[in-house]
């Protein structure tokens, strides 16, 4: 599914054809994703101007002044934008339509495992966001918190570092790759692992996302950024998708195993 980098990478993708339009006619073809898409989404953001976009974990923001379109991709959902007039295809559920000249954005999600959500107020209050822990590239994710929501945790740490309660955005593929490079093993409890080992993860997390967010994410079935682009961050994977292929370090065959119903791909050697 699109994890943090990949939202990340939409967004950049879609800000600059987006602020600043109005946002002139919604047309919703299926209104049942994860989340119904309610009436209101329609009759109070047409006519609308966009002021800003904004990303909070997986989630992205389109703000207006009456209030702010909250949209998740899911699975396997994707923002893309098409001339106008453009026949939509079997799994393009939105269009968005904008005043003037311009192309219009088009939401498309195959699995409806996404949302397209219609808020008032701080979008950062609605009950899907509310409980998020801090931004894994921002100064609140630091050693100190890192290491105090691990204490007493008997949970294993792959499955800790991407709970979304204590930090967002660390999803399956950079998981994976964070561990590597600091050289834990991801069946190791939270709570046993030292603070200098944590100091080590976290400056990993941070670098494997922002790396990602540089490469445009990671394509490795139909993820497209908002311009239409592939991620190209999947020919950097040093073991996500590498089972039994040889380790980069030291070329022992890579282990898989199941974790919370998704593959854990590490080294038995270079990660203890």
């Amino acid at each position: 599914m699109p994890e943090l980098p990949e939202v990340e990478t939409t967004l950049r993708g879609i800000e600059p054809h987006l602020v600043e339009r109005t946002v002139a006619r919604i047309d919703v073809r299926q209104p049942k994703l994860r989340w119904p898409i309610t009436p209101e989404l329609v009759s109070e953001m047409q006519g609308q101007v966009v002021t800003h976009l904004t990303r909070r974990g997986k989630y992205i923001g389109i703000h207006t002044a009456a209030g702010t379109l909250i949209i998740h991709l899911g699975m396997s959902g994707s923002l893309y934008f098409v001339e106008p007039e453009t026949e939509p295809l079997f799994h393009d559920h939105v269009d968005f339509r904008f005043a003037g000249d311009g192309p219009w954005l088009r939401y498309t999600d195959p699995r409806r495992f996404g949302a397209v959500l219609w808020t008032q107020g701080d979008w950062l209050e609605h009950e899907l966001l509310a409980h998020l822990g801090p931004e894994p590239l921002s100064e609140a994710f630091n050693i100190d918190y890192l290491y105090q929501k691990a204490k007493g945790r008997k949970v294993a740490i792959k499955s800790f570092i991407m709970d979304s309660k204590v930090v967002v955005g660390v999803g399956n593929i950079y998981a994976n790759e964070a561990l590597f490079m600091a050289g834990i093993r991801p069946t190791r409890m939270a709570g046993n692992i030292s603070k200098a080992r944590y100091a080590v993860l976290l400056e990993c997390i941070k670098a494997v996302l922002a790396a990602a967010i540089k490469q445009g994410g990671t394509t490795l079935k139909d993820f497209v950024g908002g311009d239409g682009k592939p991620g190209y961050f999947k020919q950097e994977l040093a073991v996500y998708g590498r089972a039994n292929e040889a380790c980069t370090v030291c070329g022992t065959g890579l282990k898989e195993i199941r974790q919370g119903q998704r593959s854990t791909v590490y080294c038995s050697k270079c990660q203890t």
